[in-house]
């Protein structure tokens, strides 16, 4: 862990040292428009997103790193075979999280490996373009950014804020299912009334669709490894999900994808599903639309949803019954 934590410091540590400065980049004349463009609305976005929670404003994202990659990190995830269960991995301070990260490719590859062959695990690898440190470092705009539109961008710089204000120890689900929710409200409260917004609606909406789907067919596969229990071996386990992946997984999507009239891009086709994919995306699916409901049913808007959070959060931290923030949520519902 030591020598990881090392490793992960250096890299870090780089993306720190190669930023410049925003105003800098603005008046080099080799720094394409496209690009200076794209600077120029994380600083409004960040400006919006401090203003509307009348928070003081940091210092992030007053600098860009240029990445040597397309993506700034990798992330490995793990699942036991004979599961749809994302495998911990324990940090000092941070707490467990259901990934780990490398600033280098290579690096992700040869931890994945390792992973199978001595903790026997199936693993999957999947780029990350944007992160946060969770105010521990001033953040950087990095250049894997550009490659999303204005509408995008501006989501995932509400998305990346949120956890500057608010974050639960040791629950991953729970922080990137509230950035979620909060970075998609922010972005109609900030482009209302206006056609991308329309419009990126409409497709986050078929989207939704094909994410709620993935969840309904992971759970069939659960299923029927739930039904074999401690009857199945890790090569049935495996010989299941291919199956599963091939002749039902894939087909469902890609039809209802052509109803919906998404590209294949937006429809969850990638090549490599297995346990440890089904587990990450479940990671980042499941929560989200009990955050929504109970917000709605508390009758709060944005802002007081969010001191409602951080006061609940302070009840929930003297009490011992209840063991994570989740559950003592779900309960309010």
């Amino acid at each position: 862990m030591l020598g990881y934590l090392t490793e992960q410091g250096i890299g870090q540590a780089k993306i720190q040292w190669r930023a410049v400065d925003n105003e800098k980049l603005l008046k080099d004349p080799d720094v394409a428009d496209n690009k200076k463009h794209k600077i120029l609305l994380v600083g409004e976005y960040k400006k919006f997103f401090y203003h509307y929670f009348s928070e003081k404003s940091t210092a992030i994202y007053t600098k860009t790193t240029m990445l040597e990659d397309e993506a700034v990190s990798y992330l490995v995830i793990a699942s036991p075979h004979t599961k749809i269960e994302a495998h911990e991995f324990e940090f000092p301070i941070m707490g467990a999280f259901p990934y780990i990260g490398f600033f280098r490719l290579q690096n992700a590859k040869d931890f994945a490996h390792d992973l199978e062959k001595k903790e026997n695990l199936v693993t999957w690898v999947r780029p990350v373009y944007a992160y946060s440190t969770l105010g521990i470092l001033e953040d950087r705009i990095l250049s894997s950014f550009f490659e999303y539109d204005d509408v995008e961008l501006a989501e995932l710089i509400f998305h990346e804020l949120f956890h500057t204000i608010f974050f639960v120890t040791d629950e991953v689900d729970l922080n990137e299912n509230l950035a979620n929710l909060y970075g998609f409200e922010l972005l109609k409260e900030y482009f209302k009334n206006r056609e991308e917004l329309e419009n990126y609606i409409k497709k986050e909406e078929r989207k939704k669709v094909i994410s709620n789907r993935v969840v309904e067919l992971i759970g069939i596969l659960q299923t029927e490894f739930a039904k074999l229990g401690g009857f199945i071996t890790n090569e049935k386990a495996d010989e299941m999900t291919e199956r599963f992946v091939k002749e039902i997984f894939k087909p469902d999507l890609r039809h209802l994808c052509e109803k919906l009239e998404l590209e294949s891009k937006d429809c969850e086709l990638k090549e490599n599903w297995n346990q440890a994919s089904f587990a990450a995306f479940l990671t980042y699916e499941e929560d989200q639309d009990f955050l929504k409901k109970l917000k709605d049913a508390k009758g709060l808007g944005l802002k007081e949803y969010l001191s409602w959070l951080r006061k609940e959060y302070k009840v929930f931290k003297k009490q011992k019954k209840i063991e994570s923030f989740t559950e003592f949520l779900k309960a309010k519902v």
